[in-house]
């Protein structure tokens, strides 16, 4: 278990590290990324993906809570190799997803710190560390979410099943494609700990003008990312 929560806060740390950054340099006042547009974000959180799947190889590289149900569901004897799929174990990849999920907004935050106090725009603020819709109708979000996590989670589950040399980076590309592809309604959280971690880093980070954390939305990114894991195990489970 320590294994696992040391790997999954490290790889999840080093995502959101990545990812929150890229949505910070392209978002806040003043950086050399801002305005870089939405190909650069979503590019910057297939690295973060590539980079920390490479870290969290000792528990497997889940860094999502989608992809721990996912493969519960898929009825895996093991989450990784010498890993069984027990309930403890399953909660240390969640306590491992979303502390290194927090952990990697503050380091965001850390470095940016001049820009957000020098960005007078809330949202901009919030839009670092959490997802938002474009058009805020609760249902149609869950099912973008659900959607574009379906297609992480299923491909994931498939390459495991696969013969490959491309690992990471593999998996890397389909988050980068996810994002051009599914992205624009929603910002594709497809990551209950990405999206949650950060925002609660927001509410008690000491961000000048933050604004609210919009916590009314904030149950979109975790469920909806689950449902379509769920939906991605059982399929892959059907389909083997």
């Amino acid at each position: 278990m320590w294994t696992i929560v040391v790997s999954e806060t490290l790889g999840t740390m080093m995502l959101t590290l990545l990812g929150c950054s890229v949505a910070a340099n392209v978002r806040l006042r003043n950086t050399f990324g801002h305005q870089g547009g939405w190909l650069l974000v979503s590019l910057g959180w297939g690295l973060g993906i590539f980079v920390g799947v490479y870290v969290a190889f000792a528990s497997g590289a889940h860094l999502n809570p989608a992809v721990t149900f996912g493969i519960l569901v898929d009825g895996a004897p093991s989450f990784a190799p010498g890993i069984p799929v027990t309930p403890l174990n399953t909660l240390a990849y969640l306590v491992g997803e979303f502390l290194g999920a927090f952990v990697g907004a503050v380091l965001c935050f850390l470095a940016y710190r001049l820009h957000f106090e020098h960005s007078e725009v809330g949202a901009d603020k919030l839009a670092v560390f959490a997802t938002a819709p474009r058009y805020r109708a609760y249902a149609w979000n869950v099912v973008t979410e659900a959607i574009a996590t379906f297609v992480l989670v299923y491909v994931v589950l498939v390459f495991g099943r696969t013969p490959s040399g491309l690992g990471p980076l593999a998996v890397a590309l389909v988050v980068v494609g996810i994002g051009v592809c599914l992205g624009g309604p929603t910002g594709f959280a497809i990551n209950p700990a990405r999206d949650l971690g950060p925002r609660f880093a927001h509410a008690v980070l000491p961000i000048k003008g933050k604004g609210e954390s919009d916590w009314p939305y904030a149950w979109v990114p975790v469920v909806a990312p689950l449902v379509g894991g769920l939906v991605a195990g059982l399929l892959a489970r059907a389909a083997s």
